[in-house]
């Protein structure tokens, strides 16, 4: 259908009606007095008058002045071809996954389906590759930590070059350490830069904190100002010591303050039933978005007034020359 996108400018149709209230235009001109005046207007058939003389359109200039006026109001008032409405679904939710690269994740105690043993790593990115397969309706994003915390991929709505950079992780290339607080708060700063109310976090660890600059459950305690939940995974053995021993009183803290769930994985279908368990928590949310395309019609009565100015102006034109013709080929 048609809509005027500025329908006020109408009210500037009227605008001619004000021609009326004004006085006729005047002009004065300076004359030349001639002795043979008498014989020149004998000579001429006309007779001289005095006064003010005033300029009359002819039928076709008045009609056309009008209609041009008429389309250059249309103009600003900006007729738009309104489409069907499209409704577009977007991601509900932004998710992050935070993955522990300590030199503990290399530790093969994880075994595949075909008996084939791997490391925890391995195992880990096999189920997040499932994992982002079924998430369809989340954008994803990727932090690995180690002695640090970096950002790995940003959310996005592409999970293939998610999981193009999740493949591409490597056990130790962000330390051997395990700096879980840190982790949580570069999350927390990704999270604030984001525009959705659906945050959340899925940590993956197999070691306690050594060294974060926020202790890790001060830092999901802000986490839960903001309103993400987070999902802990401990992939570590609970009788480790050292380094790689399993903080379990803190990693269930830190969901537990949040809102979220704490999860521990001891074998890949552990690790893969905790993916299913958050699936169940945190169902796949869509946002649909509705609009109408619009399409500017503006430039249409534009072109029909230059159409009607050049074609009038072109026809007297050539009525000029043929009258100047004929003029000419009679003296001849």
């Amino acid at each position: 259908m048609y809509e005027l996108a500025h329908p006020w400018a109408l009210l500037l149709l009227a605008l001619p009606l004000a021609m009326w209230l004004l006085p006729a235009y005047r002009e004065s001109r300076d004359s030349v007095r001639v002795p043979f005046f008498d014989k020149l207007v004998q000579l001429s058939e006309q007779r001289p008058g005095s006064g003010a003389m005033i300029l009359r359109r002819d039928r076709i200039q008045r009609v056309l002045v009008g209609f041009m006026w008429l389309c250059l109001v249309l103009a600003a008032a900006k007729p738009e071809w309104v489409g069907a409405p499209i409704e577009q679904q977007k991601s509900g939710r932004d998710l992050m996954v935070a993955v522990d690269l300590s030199g503990s994740m290399e530790t093969r105690d994880f075994t595949l389906p075909n008996g084939e043993s791997v490391d925890r790593l391995q195992a880990v990115k096999q189920v997040l590759t499932e994992l982002a397969d079924q998430r369809a309706s989340d954008r994803l994003g990727l932090i690995v930590f180690g002695s640090a915390a970096y950002l790995q991929t940003p959310f996005t709505d592409d999970h293939v070059v998610w999981e193009q950079l999740l493949t591409e992780t490597e056990i130790g290339m962000a330390g051997q350490s395990t700096v879980f607080g840190d982790a949580i708060g570069l999350a927390i700063k990704l999270f604030k830069e984001s525009d959705t109310d659906n945050r959340v976090l899925i940590m993956l660890t197999d070691g306690n904190d050594t060294g974060s600059t926020v202790p890790p459950v001060d830092a999901a305690k802000v986490a839960e100002n903001f309103g993400i939940r987070i999902y802990t995974i401990a992939i570590g053995d609970p009788a480790s010591a050292g380094e790689e021993a399993l903080d379990m009183d803190t990693i269930e803290r830190v969901s537990e303050v949040t809102g979220g769930q704490s999860f521990q994985a001891l074998d890949q279908a552990q690790l893969r039933r905790a993916y299913h368990a958050i699936a169940e928590l945190e169902p796949q949310l869509y946002e649909t978005i509705s609009f109408r395309p619009r399409q500017s019609l503006h430039w249409l009565p534009v072109a029909v007034a230059l159409l009607l100015y050049t074609l009038y102006h072109g026809v007297g034109t050539w009525r000029t020359w043929r009258v100047l013709r004929n003029t000419g080929g009679g003296h001849a």
